[in-house]
């Protein structure tokens, strides 16, 4: 997950648009109008007792892509192999609409911990 990730922030910062561009100064008029329109809300999947693997999938199929893992049992493990870890929470919960850019939080424990 830590490559994908790095892929993907490189990918974002490659694909940028170079700094200067003379194209890229909003006009007054588009910075205003910008600002009017309300922020594109997504509804989050419920993934309870998913494996994290395809929890994380839904996830960014609905369009969250911010997500943060934790170690249900406290012990602060990583979780690296993901389709042996099981989802046991979220938060936000399923069924809360949150921005795009929203962090939601997955809590996994491993399945050899039941």
């Amino acid at each position: 997950m830590v490559t994908t990730l790095a892929a993907l922030v490189f990918t974002l910062v490659a694909c940028g648009t170079p700094p200067g561009d003379p194209g890229t100064a909003p006009t007054s008029a588009s910075a205003s109008s910008s600002t009017s329109e309300p922020a594109k809300r997504i509804k989050v999947p419920d993934v309870s007792g998913m494996n994290h693997q395809d929890a994380q999938d839904a996830m960014q199929k609905a369009g969250l892509y911010n997500l943060r893992e934790v170690d249900g049992t406290g012990q602060g493990r990583m979780l690296i192999i993901d389709r042996n870890w099981v989802q046991t929470g979220q938060d936000p919960p399923a069924g809360t609409e949150v921005p795009a850019d929203a962090v939601i939080t997955l809590t996994a424990v491993k399945k050899t911990d039941h």
